[in-house]
């Protein structure tokens, strides 16, 4: 699998982004959350992603490119994760809802823990459907 992170993977789509905060689930793993939602979406991915960080936490624009810059790129190293255990088309937004800046080092081990609550979430979604 490759490392990258392309246009199809980013989730850009406005009424996608709309109808995930109005009928999401979530997961978190301090200081980061994911809001989840399994529907179509035209990529031929198994999952569309898109991270934010607030404006109220972070008033410099630098501080917060920063932290998305780090999330980008933690979830991009442990995106398998996610596509090795997918069977269904998935969109999430990944947040930053800590107050303080943290380290690489700490955002991947934390991206590491959100993913696999996700995968665990999902499968218990799934098992309560059937």
């Amino acid at each position: 699998m490759k490392h990258t992170l392309g246009k199809e993977e980013r989730l850009k789509s406005k009424k996608l982004i709309e109808r995930l905060y109005t009928e999401r689930n979530s997961v978190k793993a301090f200081p980061l959350r994911m809001i989840f939602l399994q529907t179509e979406h035209t990529s031929n991915f198994p999952a569309q992603v898109g991270v934010s960080v607030p404006k109220r936490n972070f008033k410099s624009a630098v501080d917060r490119n920063r932290l998305k810059r780090l999330m980008r790129e933690s979830y991009r190293l442990q995106k398998e994760i996610v596509y090795n255990n997918l069977e269904k088309p998935y969109i999430f937004m990944i947040s930053y809802i800590g107050k303080e800046a943290c380290t690489y080092d700490e955002m991947f081990l934390k991206m590491e823990k959100l993913l696999t609550r996700f995968i665990e979430e999902t499968k218990n979604i799934n098992n309560d459907k059937i």
